[in-house]
């Protein structure tokens, strides 16, 4: 199972759900791999903490090789890194990302991504794909390699907005590119349940029949000690209310597709 985490929107809690959820996975038994193909890290650094900085290999050398044929290029597990928690491997991001872009899809290297995860395809039982905030090469890369995408949601007015063609742009991924991709769901991020705007905007798209997810995810200040001490809540305060609510959310998607 391949998840990609996608808004074109920053600041909407897309490092964060990933990196919990997939410390939830492993933390059950689920060999887990985080994709991180956002050049800022943020996940990255979510599960390697001061190790982040010490890497002698990134998804950067990946895509790099990706550009340079050879004869013999470096497997794909070449390019994964053990993160601190027991059956969790990251694929670690780094800024030379940006930079790799323009050249990365000048040559078409789109289905890459896609490739390199089938290689890995007996190693993990699932796999998350965390993105940049923008419809790109990397985010392009993750929806056609990705089964489904989920879709991080602040509960604000542009967010709303912004939603309807995020869910357009998809829509044509799968279309033209991957007929398997299904958007997983929406999930309600830092929902606040005693503000009037934030329950009535969720209420709406439920009330439109799009795929809302429950449990709502609770807006926390947890969630930065969570981020400062490189600890996914699962690890840092399980009993804590945020850390259910993503045991929860993983449970749900766990029944829905079986990983």
């Amino acid at each position: 199972m391949r998840r990609v985490v996608f808004n074109q929107k920053g600041g909407v809690g897309k490092s964060t759900i990933t990196c919990n959820l997939a410390a939830i996975s492993a933390h059950q038994g689920k060999r887990t791999l985080v994709v991180d193909l956002d050049p800022q890290g943020n996940s990255t650094q979510y599960l390697l903490g001061a190790g982040s900085d010490e890497l002698d290999t990134t998804l950067a050398d990946f895509f790099d090789q990706t550009l340079n044929f050879r004869l013999n290029p470096r497997a794909t597990a070449d390019f994964i890194v053990a993160t601190p928690f027991e059956g969790l491997h990251v694929m670690p991001s780094h800024p030379q990302l940006e930079e790799l872009q323009g050249k990365l899809e000048s040559r078409y290297k789109i289905y890459k991504l896609r490739d390199a995860l089938n290689e890995l395809a007996d190693d993990y039982d699932v796999v998350f794909i965390d993105t940049p905030p923008a419809l790109n090469f990397y985010t392009r890369s993750a929806l056609i390699a990705a089964d489904t995408c989920l879709i991080p949601f602040d509960c604000d007015e542009f967010s709303r907005r912004a939603l309807y063609s995020l869910l357009e742009n998809v829509q044509e991924i799968k279309s033209d590119h991957n007929r398997h991709l299904e958007v997983e769901g929406i999930v309600v991020n830092q929902f606040q349940p005693r503000a009037s705007l934030p329950a009535k905007v969720v209420q709406e798209l439920v009330a439109e029949g799009l795929p809302v997810l429950e449990p709502y995810l609770s807006a926390s200040v947890k969630v930065k000690e969570s981020h400062e001490q490189a600890k996914p809540m699962i690890h840092l305060d399980p009993k804590h209310k945020l850390s259910q609510e993503f045991v929860a959310l993983h449970d749900t998607l766990a029944r829905k597709y079986g990983a």
